[in-house]
């Protein structure tokens, strides 16, 4: 499929082929949850803790003999029921991340460039770079083309001048190609490639 190419002053600038096993599969919208669900699953920090009954200090002697009392018997004052004791079945440290092959991961990321293109919210950028870092003059360009949630996605390398001015926009997220990822594309309206991430993803990806 061909799209046009436009530049960060709104002009047309030619064409561009789009190769359709990476942007015109059918959308997968299981493929794109299941892929979601493992990105953010990945990225939890897994830090949170309760106490079970051998983190508690205190002390260890029986609180009172066993038969006589009239109370039930105990064995333990760290035991849960008491105030200051244990969590029973509390969490502990430990990682969310799980397995997910390789080629549902490929598939994923190829769904969601196929999904946007579809949606008619993806944009072929000539070049994304700027001769000074001025977050002022960016803004009223993206406002200008009318972007208000996106994700610029370019070549191997990101124009240090375009992501300086860049970063400090709300909404707006800067990637190069290998950053690329199914959560990034689809948090945001607007899915914009430069000509290199467009050659760098279809070689990735074919």
């Amino acid at each position: 499929m061909r799209l046009p190419v436009t530049s960060l002053d709104n002009q047309a600038v030619g064409d561009i082929d789009l190769a359709d096993e990476v942007f015109a599969l059918p959308v997968r919208r299981d493929i794109l949850a299941r892929m979601v669900n493992w990105q953010l699953a990945k990225r939890r920090a897994g830090t949170h803790k309760a106490k079970g009954i051998s983190d508690i200090s205190g002390t260890t002697k029986k609180p009172w003999r066993q038969k006589g009392t009239g109370r039930a018997r105990q064995g333990s004052l760290r035991s849960p029921q008491f105030r200051g004791g244990a969590v029973i079945f509390g969490p502990v440290v430990r990682s969310h991340a799980f397995g997910l092959q390789k080629k549902v991961r490929r598939l994923a990321l190829k769904t969601a460039l196929s999904a946007k293109q579809a949606e008619g919210k993806l944009v072929v950028l000539d070049r994304a770079s700027v001769d000074a870092p001025k977050t002022g003059a960016l803004a009223d360009r993206f406002r200008a083309l009318g972007w208000e949630s996106v994700l610029i996605i370019d070549g191997p390398a990101v124009d240090e001048n375009f992501a300086r001015a860049a970063r400090n926009i709300p909404k707006v997220d800067v990637l190069p190609q290998q950053g690329a990822n199914v959560y990034d594309i689809l948090r945001r309206d607007t899915l914009v490639l430069t000509r290199d991430a467009v050659a760098a993803l279809e070689a990735r990806l074919k």
